[in-house]
């Protein structure tokens, strides 16, 4: 008694599931002084899940190969739950013999082990030392443990549970903060699929069906035969997306607690990507208020106080005697005209950046960007003018184009040219035409002509041309000019 009392002690204790099964074993062997014993969980109600033994060595395991499934003397406690002793299993009705390698056996004792009035597997024993065959008392004491081992299954198990949950928050936990930081959606449910296969204990785990979407699949994941388990998973964007888990074969299916916490962890996922995508399209929307905010001052404020000043040196032009003090108050005025311009298509740009319908990096911020670096090389900032939909009517791969051109243009003009004066215009209507004029000594060396064959063959290349002229007063046009598809 004191020996059964030690073991309902020992079981009790426990939390970690593994743990307390293998010593529900253990215990049971010592009490009635078995060579053999196994706990069998019962799955699906028919067959074993999981076979537990005590007593073979793990060389006479792997040499045994399959572990019971359920048939023969086995099967027999998983249909009739109730304790079963005999003397010869062999002349059992319900025998199946023995695999290959497996040790004799023939005395033997059975019990179904209950969590909460429902059977979770079976405790067999075999072979008692001495020879003897197990009696009543063993069987009680059998019984006892059972009872004992029930409660301990059901703490470990609701222990489990908890870990689980704990575990499905933080994962949920990780990926919120991911959204809230910034990650796309392709990133996301990458990262949903790894959390998810890691906690589940799953093989491989991939999200699949978000419309464009590539399918997000856990990097370390194999595709498995076994068990698996599908649940919907509501991308941010509206695109109804799955949650795909899977096991290997001969691993347990997915339990009814298992299903529930995946589906529960695949709902605040789904609400977390939503949440994400809306914070990203709000912050989308302040920037195009802000930048309607700035438009429109720099056409309000900056535009006006412009044209006033160009109003006013224009009108004062008239009381300037000296004619070079008059010529230079007009190029101010000039000046001013160009400036106004720049700020001008500078709104435009604004008003239309971001819509989308461009595809591709701001040519805008491009050629401001090639024009900067010029700068560097030529000593002077050259003047820049863009009028027209630049930014969103420009595709791409043409918007690649002009750049190039735009800096080859530039480069002659600083290597050549030897210009004081460089200006850059790029208007978008019907066409995209690029003009760099220069006030330099012209197109006469041979490296210069070498770059304007280069601008030539990319405008061929689009169905465009390219025109050099010599504008009044001296220098060099070029003038590249391609059509804009439809």
């Amino acid at each position: 008694m004191r020996g059964l009392l030690d073991a309902v002690m020992s079981v009790g204790h426990g939390l970690e599931l593994p743990q307390v099964l293998h010593g529900i074993v253990e215990a049971a062997v010592t009490l009635t002084d078995a060579e053999y014993g196994a706990l069998g969980i019962v799955g699906d109600g028919q067959t074993l899940s999981e076979f537990l033994p005590v007593g073979m060595s793990e060389e006479l395991t792997a040499r045994i190969g399959r572990t019971p499934c359920g048939r023969g003397i086995l099967g027999e406690l998983i249909h009739n739950p109730a304790p079963l002793r005999l003397t010869d299993l062999t002349r059992h009705p319900r025998s199946y013999g023995f695999p290959e390698h497996h040790p004799p056996m023939r005395t033997f004792l059975g019990v179904p082990v209950r969590v909460r009035d429902e059977v979770f597997g079976n405790l067999y024993l075999t072979e008692k030392r001495g020879g003897a065959a197990f009696d009543a008392d063993d069987e009680a004491v059998l019984a006892t443990l059972s009872i004992a081992a029930g409660v301990a299954i059901d703490n470990a198990r609701m222990y489990h549970e908890s870990r689980r949950r704990e575990r499905w928050l933080q994962a949920l936990g990780e990926i919120t903060r991911s959204l809230l930081s910034g990650t796309d959606a392709d990133a996301a449910l990458k990262l949903i699929a790894e959390r998810a296969m890691e906690v589940a204990d799953a093989d491989s785990a991939v999200v699949v069906g978000c419309g464009d979407a590539e399918a997000a699949e856990a990097p370390d994941g194999r595709p498995g035969s076994g068990p698996t388990l599908s649940v919907p998973l509501q991308a941010g964007d509206g695109a109804r997306c799955a949650l795909l888990l899977r096991r290997r074969a001969g691993r347990a299916p997915f339990d009814e607690t298992e299903v529930k916490l995946i589906s529960g962890f695949a709902d605040q996922a789904a609400i977390a990507l939503e949440l994400a995508q809306r914070r990203a399209e709000s912050e989308e929307l302040a920037v195009l208020h802000d930048r309607d905010r700035i438009a429109r001052d720099l056409h309000d404020l900056a535009i006006q106080r412009l044209f006033a000043t160009g109003m006013t040196l224009q009108s004062a032009t008239r009381l300037i005697d000296r004619p070079e003090a008059a010529e230079r108050v007009g190029r101010a005025v000039d000046d001013l005209d160009t400036t106004i311009q720049i700020i001008r298509s500078t709104i435009f740009g604004l008003r239309t950046a971001g819509d989308g319908r461009g595809g591709g990096p701001s040519l805008r911020r491009g050629m401001a960007e090639a024009v900067q670096a010029a700068t560097r090389t030529l000593g002077f900032a050259p003047a820049l003018r863009i009028e027209g939909p630049a930014d969103t009517d420009v595709p791409a791969e043409l918007a690649e184009q002009i750049l190039a051109v735009a800096a080859e243009a530039l480069s002659n003009a600083a290597r050549h040219a030897a210009a004081r004066r460089v200006e850059v215009m790029l208007t978008v209507a019907e066409r995209a035409t690029l003009t760099v004029t220069d006030d330099g000594v012209g197109v006469g060396s041979a490296p210069r002509r070498g770059g304007l064959a280069n601008m030539r063959s990319r405008a061929e290349l689009h169905d465009g041309r390219l025109a050099v002229e010599i504008p009044e007063g001296g220098g060099t046009r070029i003038v590249w000019s391609v059509p804009l598809p439809d």
